[in-house]
């Protein structure tokens, strides 16, 4: 694959400054200028009267590690071994080394990189301090943020937020064995019955084993997850959330202002508005919408704090769709069907997408074309003067022609939407049309019944008895029917047919592309170890705040 870039050495000195900023679980109905009408958000409104609003952007997948590093590689996440999220910081998973991210592209083109915020993407593979999958693995200069992501155990009274379910079952089994080590005692020392000791011991040690099992890696969850790292040093652990906006926007600001002569790139990667919902002083109860409300509208001030110059693109989106089954805490991804982890429904992968680049790209323009996260690599690493890589396949696609109006044509003919690691949708836009086909091959199973989310479970899953399989598949034209109500019969479509038998052939192509990788997050990689945990301190006495290190920024 070959390319050229946009920038010759005459023109060196022209390349943009780059601040890319990505919420984490904003839907799109969330946002004034997607259609909200009650949540305040003039900054975000303005950076789209100033630039470029995608209407039909898209995530790569619907849950944060898979469409994270589809962002920041421009390939499906299932090339990098990627396909369901990281539970555990201390897990041996996470972004391969051998990954090309844009960053690293950037970094060999003179400029000077940063992630402020959220990663999700693994630290270490064999060692504590390896940091095979850290940022600064990953041609970022600096990091400042969550090794992790916010998440219940980070806020206490909120809950638990991982493998609830298995959490539950060692407690009940470490509590059962304990019930019944002690009646065997009982038993014994009332000479009811002759018991053995080897017995009585063996069922204690179960026991114990069990409890340890459930109480080390569970209940101190906040501790082992819930950490700040400048770099490769944990400063804070466990996270304080009450400060953590104010210290991420003055993290992200000093980053500009030390590199404001360039060339630099910013990842603003917010932990908002994710649950558990934090805001910061003088913004609870400002909005119409609550505590959720209240999170987006600090999000716009955040857009808004930034003083960015015209020399800068502006990038604003989020990972993926709101999630709909945490209720009022949950986005609003508008008129669009499901949400976060719903595989294909447009709900869950439909996301705000907004350029802004003051003399480069025409203010208040929309374009309609399906357009997506993997974009962002190729487009930003040419902006650069970068070369793409030849020894990948990459499924983004430069934004620039659609962007400047020099197309008025999306080059995704077919787009690809998994749920985990299986294809669970496929969007083909027929050079020959305006329509837009969006082919169905399982969807999730709402529960309870009736429900437009899986509230049984608190989010969707994608394989066995959680799914049903279509046959034939479900289609939809997205052009007429965006909220995907109305599936098309060889009735109301005469070429139904020829849709199906073109993504048939489409999916047989796209699979004759995916080598066999290693699998990152299988769970022997995803289960926490503790000679992996990030620790300020002696392990596992790990607990330190922020105020004790020094807070000056540096690469």
């Amino acid at each position: 694959m070959t390319s050229s870039s946009y920038v010759t050495s005459a023109d060196h000195d022209s390349r943009p400054n780059f601040v890319l900023m990505m919420v984490d679980d904003l839907g799109i109905g969330d946002i004034g200028c997607y259609g909200n009408d009650t949540i305040s958000t003039p900054n975000v409104d303005r950076l789209a009267a100033d630039g470029v609003k995608l209407s039909q952007h898209l995530a790569a997948a619907p849950l944060c590690t898979p469409s994270r590093t589809a962002f920041m590689t421009g390939r499906y996440a299932l090339r990098a071994g990627r396909v369901q999220v990281i539970l555990f910081l201390a897990g041996s998973g996470g972004l391969p080394p051998n990954e090309t991210t844009f960053a690293k592209l950037l970094q060999k083109q003179g400029y000077t990189t940063g992630i402020v915020g959220k990663w999700h993407l693994g630290v270490n593979c064999e060692s504590r301090n390896d940091h095979c999958h850290h940022p600064n693995n990953h041609g970022f200069d600096f990091f400042y943020g969550l090794p992790f992501t916010n998440f219940n155990d980070c806020k206490p009274g909120a809950g638990k937020g991982v493998l609830v379910d298995v959490q539950e079952t060692l407690w009940q089994m470490s509590a059962l064995l304990a019930l019944a080590s002690l009646t065997l005692l009982a038993v014994r020392a009332s000479a009811l019955l002759r018991v053995s000791w080897s017995l009585a011991a063996f069922l204690a040690v179960l026991s114990l084993l069990g409890f340890t099992a459930w109480f080390v890696p569970f209940e101190l969850l906040r501790t082992w997850n819930c950490i700040i790292m400048r770099n490769g040093e944990v400063v804070e652990q466990p996270v304080k959330l009450e400060t953590l906006s104010a210290r991420l926007m003055s993290e992200a600001e000093r980053f500009v202002e030390r590199h404001k002569d360039g060339p630099f790139l910013l990842f603003l990667s917010l932990a908002h508005v994710h649950t558990p919902l934090f805001v910061s002083e003088g913004f609870t109860g400002k909005s119409k919408h609550g505590l959720y409300g209240d999170n987006v509208e600090e999000v716009d001030w955040m857009v808004g704090k930034l003083g960015l110059s015209e020399k800068t693109l502006m990038y604003f989106t989020s990972d993926h769709g709101g999630h709909i089954e945490e209720g009022p805490k949950g986005g609003w991804n508008g008129i669009y069907r499901g949400g976060k982890a719903m595989g294909g429904w447009e709900g869950g992968i439909r996301v705000p997408g907004i350029f802004r680049w003051p003399g480069r790209l025409n203010p208040g323009r929309e374009v309609a074309e399906p357009t997506s996260l993997m974009d962002v690599f190729p487009t930003v690493v040419k902006l650069a003067g970068g070369t793409l890589p030849e020894d990948r396949i990459l499924d983004g696609r430069d934004l620039m022609p659609l962007l400047e109006g020099r197309t008025n044509r999306s080059q995704h003919e077919f787009m690809f939407h998994y749920c985990g690691m299986y294809l669970n949708a496929v969007r083909w836009h027929p050079p020959d049309s305006d329509s837009i086909f969006k082919v169905h091959f399982f969807t999730p199973n709402f529960s309870p019944a009736g429900a437009v989310g899986c509230y049984d479970t608190s989010i969707c899953m994608c394989h066995g008895e959680f799914v049903t399989y279509h046959s034939p598949p479900l289609v939809f034209e997205l052009s007429g029917d965006p909220s995907e109500s109305r599936p098309l019969s060889p009735d109301t479509e005469p070429r139904l047919a020829e849709v199906l038998e073109r993504v048939e052939r489409a999916v047989t192509e796209h699979r004759r592309t995916l080598t066999p990788v290693e699998r990152q997050l299988t769970w022997a990689k995803v289960l926490w170890k503790p000679w992996l945990q990030p620790c300020c301190g002696t392990f596992p006495f790990c607990s330190c705040e922020e105020s004790n290190h020094t807070s000056a920024g540096a690469e």
